[in-house]
């Protein structure tokens, strides 16, 4: 990540958050951790997604994405990992991700899971996770700590390749990868790919080939691909309808 161009804007004035969000607060270990959860219209359960962000933190382009899916009707969770804090460059990104530990990372991503199950709202056989850059590698980490994860987005983030872990993965998964991304190469998605089918487990993965790393994130103002985006965002929404209603 750190070969990312160090010029991003994080912030975007033209972003509505169409679900208004609340600070919700839950147990996680001998801690307590924050986010902000975005609620659909109408009542009943519905499924529920754990929206975890990337190095930069919570910041308001991850908002845009929980509140996305919140207008799509979902009980939504934006985790944040970084207790509070955000990054305005890669210098700052890279000691904030450096310094959260993985382990508590993961706890308390199964927390926040928990926490949903406890909602009168969601129905708890049906939650999944999808996270960008380093949060797409803890949706994968997720996916592995919680047998119970119906389904985990991973988009170009990290992919564990551990014949142990992958077995406790009950998940069906999606992935979306840059063919440019030299932290994540094809050759690491297809051997992910293989090595889930081969044990039988449900992936779906695509390798955009002009397409680097954070290529889903408009402030990523030199990679950006607005084509491969928007086809990004349409295998993400197909794929939790698919899953999780």
């Amino acid at each position: 990540m750190k070969r990312l161009l160090p010029i991003l804007l994080l912030f975007s004035a033209s972003l509505v958050f169409a679900a208004t969000p609340q600070t919700v607060s839950y147990p996680s270990g001998d801690q307590t951790v924050q986010g902000l959860l975005y609620l659909p219209s109408g009542g009943g359960t519905h499924p529920a997604i754990v929206v975890i962000h990337e190095w930069w933190g919570l910041v308001d382009w991850v908002k845009q994405q929980a509140s996305d899916y919140a207008d799509q009707g979902y009980v939504v969770l934006a985790v944040d990992l970084y207790r509070g804090k955000t990054a305005a460059d890669p210098e700052t990104a890279h000691e904030l991700m450096r310094g959260l530990p993985q382990d508590r990372g993961v706890r308390d991503l199964v927390a926040a899971v928990t926490y949903l199950k406890t909602r009168k709202d969601v129905n708890p056989a049906r939650i999944g996770a999808v996270g960008w850059c380093m949060g797409g590698g803890y949706a994968a980490q997720l996916a592995i700590a919680e047998p119970s994860l119906r389904a985990a987005a991973i988009n170009y983030g990290s992919l564990p390749t551990d014949p142990a872990s992958l077995s406790k993965i009950h998940a069906q998964i999606l992935g979306n990868f840059g063919g440019l991304d030299k932290g994540i190469p094809p050759s690491d998605v297809d051997a992910f790919a293989a090595a889930m089918k081969a044990d039988g487990k449900p992936v779906d993965v695509k390798i955009y080939p002009d397409a680097g790393h954070a290529f889903e994130n408009p402030n990523n103002k030199a990679g950006y691909q607005p084509a491969d985006a928007a086809d990004a965002r349409e295998r993400l929404s197909k794929f939790f309808t698919q899953t999780l209603k």
